[in-house]
């Protein structure tokens, strides 16, 4: 994945997992060193918050679609929820005035467990809400895997791409 490609290989999505995996084993570190400092129901709060506004909605809607296409709104609910951005100035805001605490580690399990444990991560408009691999991606992936498109032609080299 670079400026130019913005998608992941299945190796590079595994590799990506695994970078959240490791922020997440740290946090469930964190939050085992400090089980007796934590206060349960804000922390209980600030993990299920992050889903019934931002997932279930969304998952709600899509099972009771005839299509299986739901309204952008619920993409868009689910993105700013599960944004590292959003969820951190939730942390930053709750310290602030709250007071910073160990509950807040919520917070992160919740989003580095959803990308690194289940592989969920925002949401793009073009595809269904919930997972379904497009046949697209999967016609990309081999084209990469192999170096030719579907059809068997060798694509010409890029513009400014030295050829071997």
């Amino acid at each position: 994945m670079d400026v130019k490609n913005p998608f992941e290989s299945p190796t590079t999505f595994r590799l990506h997992r695994a970078e959240y995996v490791a922020a997440w084993i740290a946090v469930n570190v964190l939050l085992v060193m400090n089980w007796s400092e934590i206060r349960w129901l804000p922390a209980l709060v600030l993990f299920a918050y992050i889903d019934l506004i931002g997932y279930l909605p969304g998952a709600i809607a899509f099972r009771r679609s005839s299509t299986g296409w739901i309204s952008k709104n619920y993409y868009i609910a689910y993105n700013i929820l599960h944004s590292q951005i959003t969820q951190g100035a939730v942390i930053v805001a709750w310290g602030l005035t709250i007071g910073w605490e160990w509950a807040l580690l919520a917070i992160p399990w919740h989003i580095w467990g959803d990308r690194g444990i289940w592989g969920n991560f925002l949401k793009p408009f073009g595809l269904p809400f919930e997972p379904h691999e497009a046949p697209g991606y999967r016609r990309l992936v081999d084209e990469i895997a192999t170096g030719r498109p579907e059809d068997g032609r060798v694509p010409a080299p890029a513009a400014g791409v030295p050829v071997k």
